[in-house]
Order: structure tokens, then C-alpha cells, then sequence
């Protein structure tokens, strides 16, 4: 299996609090719920975001993949990116290191 990181940033609307709507947060639990059902299927190795609030933020998804056009078919199928709140951009990826829990 390969790995990959896509980075996630929120379209430019979003970055402004005042501007989220219900579907916006509806679109982020989908995404949440996502990553979960990836992480079950044992393709998610991690997933988290920066707590900055400027406009710099951003979300990394870890995954396993056999091929490249899998990695962007689970990238793309993310709600966030396919409902177009969130850009994704994919990587080739190493994990080199990492703790135990």
C-alpha cells in the first residue's frame, strides 16, 4: 500500500466565521463522518487541522492507497471537497515515523 496526505483549505467565503451556513456545517459533520468510515476501512492512518483562525488554516488527511487514482477517489469523494467547501490538494506521502499509543 502507498500513502498520500491531501492538504485541506476552506474556500475563501468560509474563512470569514460570519459567513457559514447550516449546509456548511451539515457539509463539515458529512466530512467528519467520511473520515470516520475511511479510518474503519482501514484507510485512514490520520486526520486533523491547524487551530489557527486566520486565513492560513488547514486540514491534512493521512490515507493508504493501492494506486494514485484510488488516493484522488477517496480525495474527491470527501463531502467537503465534492460539495466544494474545501479544496483538497494530493500528495505522495511517507509516514516515517510514528508514536505508539
Amino acid at each position: 500500500m502507498k500513502q498520500y496526505l491531501y492538504k485541506l483549505e476552506l474556500i475563501e467565503r468560509l474563512n470569514n466565521d460570519d459567513n457559514w451556513t447550516e449546509k456548511d456545517n451539515q457539509i463539515v459533520e458529512e466530512h467528519f463522518n467520511y473520515l470516520k468510515d475511511r479510518l474503519n476501512h482501514k484507510q485512514l492512518i490520520l486526520a486533523g487541522r491547524t487551530l489557527n483562525t486566520d486565513d492560513t488554516k488547514f486540514g491534512i488527511v493521512i490515507i493508504e492507497a493501492e494506486t494514485d487514482e484510488i488516493a484522488e477517489l477517496i480525495m474527491l469523494n470527501d463531502p467537503a471537497i465534492k460539495n466544494g467547501i474545501m479544496i483538497g490538494h494530493l500528495y505522495p506521502y511517507r509516514v516515517a515515523l510514528l508514536r505508539e499509543s
